[in-house]
């Protein structure tokens, strides 16, 4: 938040580029929906992507050509799917009230609790300490150490599995580590969808060999999942959220430049985003504003199979999401 300046002044200067033609942004930080106006108004050839945008849908959607966010709404019934296919009969959301009052978040919440209604799971909202808090990182993450083996006792039907999911990076590590550890527990994939977060620390290793190859990460995550005995308990997205959408807005972006692409045609956008996540398949929705009802032209919601560990990809982009979760408001 500190920074905005340099974002907007590094961001305009790359349009003093005569051969410039694409700019991307992701994470699309506070800053870069002025940036872009600057740019537009400099140059108005080039074409503005923003992805994970950090700053209100419609001030972003005003300012850049195509905007990428993860689909909330979508997972929000997807992650509750997944977590009775695998055999879960509680689900357990983990967050804090500062994440409550985001938009996305709150909303994703809301959407989940539904699901698990819908779907016959019960579900269980628990509070874990904010890292910015007083407690800080390691006392959030110690919290979450000591309760999730108590909330899996507490929350298990008859010796059924409880799934859990978390809304912060922090507590992905330590809630992973004591998921694979019970096998009563479940954890269907983290909200942002990537192997590195969480399963790493949570299972010692060392991916530095492994570095840009989420194909050859994916498999020593795999290995060591297996090897802990957590096979078909724990998931993720193959590839990160971050990498798919950059790389892929980055292609998209050259192939609208050459005549070989529509800017918000969802084909092209996951076609672009394809190239660079083989194996992968995509889905997602254009984002609905909650006031109005009106569904945006230029924001993408987009999320990717979930990849069940020791049991492959789940099917969820296939998964047909009712209507009705995608007017879900937040409480």
């Amino acid at each position: 938040m500190s920074q905005q300046e340099t974002i907007v002044s590094n961001l305009v200067a790359l349009a003093d580029d005569p051969l410039m033609k694409v700019v991307v942004s992701c994470q699309a930080l506070p800053g870069v929906t002025e940036a872009y106006k600057r740019i537009r108004a400099k140059r108005p050839d080039i074409l503005l992507f923003a992805a994970l945008p950090h700053e209100d849908p419609l001030v972003i959607q005003k300012a850049a050509d195509l905007v990428l966010d993860t689909d909330f709404v979508s997972i929000g019934y997807t992650i509750p799917w997944n977590a009775k296919r695998l055999g879960a009969k509680s689900f357990v959301h983990v967050s804090f009230p500062r994440h409550m009052s985001y938009e996305t978040l709150g909303r994703n919440r809301a959407i989940m609790e539904q699901a698990c209604k819908d779907l016959g799971i019960r579900f269980v909202a628990e509070t874990a300490p904010d890292p910015t808090s007083d407690v800080g990182v390691s006392g959030a993450q110690q919290f979450i150490i000591e309760k999730v083996p108590q909330w899996t006792k507490k929350y298990s039907i008859n010796g059924s599995p409880v799934a859990f999911f978390c809304t912060n990076a922090a507590h992905t590590e330590p809630l992973v580590r004591q998921v694979i550890a019970d096998k009563h527990a479940f954890f269907v994939e983290p909200l942002y969808g990537s192997p590195l977060l969480g399963y790493p620390g949570a299972l010692g290793l060392d991916l530095s060999a492994e570095k840009g190859n989420f194909p050859a990460i994916m498999k020593k995550i795999e290995q060591a999942v297996q090897a802990k005995g957590a096979a078909g308990r724990v998931g993720s997205w193959s590839y990160s959220t971050g990498f798919s959408f950059t790389a892929g807005l980055g292609e998209l972006g050259k192939r609208v430049v050459e005549g070989k692409a529509k800017l918000t045609s969802q084909k092209d956008v996951y076609a672009a985003i394809g190239k660079y996540t083989p194996g992968a398949s995509w889905s997602g929705s254009y984002y609905t504003d909650m006031s109005t009802g009106v569904r945006a032209k230029n924001e993408m919601l987009l999320y990717m199979d979930t990849y069940i560990f020791g049991k492959g990809y789940s099917g969820t982009t296939k998964v047909k999401v009712p209507e009705k979760y995608f007017t879900i408001k937040k409480k």
